[in-house]
């Protein structure tokens, strides 16, 4: 098993096999070596997209275990481990897409980011993974922010759990984009430079989409 967590992260099965993953009846498994071929590590991503992974000893055959215990310590099972994590988080990182966020809305605004322009969700926070940023590659600042909370953060009287976009405006705009049904002042962010969009239809993705366009170009600085 695997000790490396695919929480909220889904295979991307066309991109398996150009990493080397071969399909196997309803599995598809890749095989590499780790530390300088000592061992085989297996990794399985199984029909219900669950991973499960072997590190086997390439002279004894046995499976290595050391690895998945906490405990255990010591410069072999360290490098072991993290070579180990490395091959995993390679495989999230380039076979996998994130599941965080459910919202048809959401889906939109990450697709049309990736394509437009090649950006990804990055998750910054351990103790919020449903919390993610989008910045820019060149200038390296935000603009915009996918989070998960209850309306009520937003002055909403309601605690149903709902995703948000939070993206820069114009400082002369906010006093007239700011109505509180629309828009809402940025949450966690400078309510003098972001404004806040509820992903339920509220706002028109056409709409959604040129917001975000200009929260890019005023990420510049």
């Amino acid at each position: 098993m695997a000790n490396f967590s695919f929480k909220n992260k889904t295979p991307d099965f066309s991109k398996l096999p150009a990493y080397g993953f071969v399909r196997q009846k309803d599995s598809y498994i890749y095989t590499t070596g780790i530390v300088e071929n000592q061992f085989k590590m297996v990794v399985s991503i199984e029909s219900d997209n669950n991973v499960k992974t072997k590190v086997l000893d390439n002279d004894l055959g046995d499976e290595y275990i050391l690895h998945l215990t906490p405990d255990a310590v010591g410069s072999f099972v360290g490098k072991v481990r993290s070579e180990y994590n490395n091959v995993l988080q390679d495989i999230a990182d380039k076979c996998f897409i994130s599941d965080v966020f459910k919202s048809e809305q959401s889906r939109q605004v990450i697709a049309y980011l990736s394509e437009k322009y090649r950006n990804k969700p990055e998750f910054l926070w351990e103790k919020f993974p449903e919390n993610a940023i989008f910045r820019r590659t060149d200038t390296n600042k935000w603009f915009a922010a996918l989070l998960t909370l209850p309306k009520r953060k937003l002055g909403i009287n309601s605690d149903e759990i709902i995703e948000i976009l939070d993206l820069r405006i114009d400082p002369e705009q906010i006093a007239y984009t700011v109505d509180n049904k629309k828009y809402f002042p940025g949450y966690h962010m400078n309510k003098k430079h972001w404004i806040t969009i509820c992903l339920d239809g509220t706002v028109a993705m056409d709409e959604i989409f040129r917001r975000i366009d200009d929260s890019y170009l005023l990420a510049v600085k």
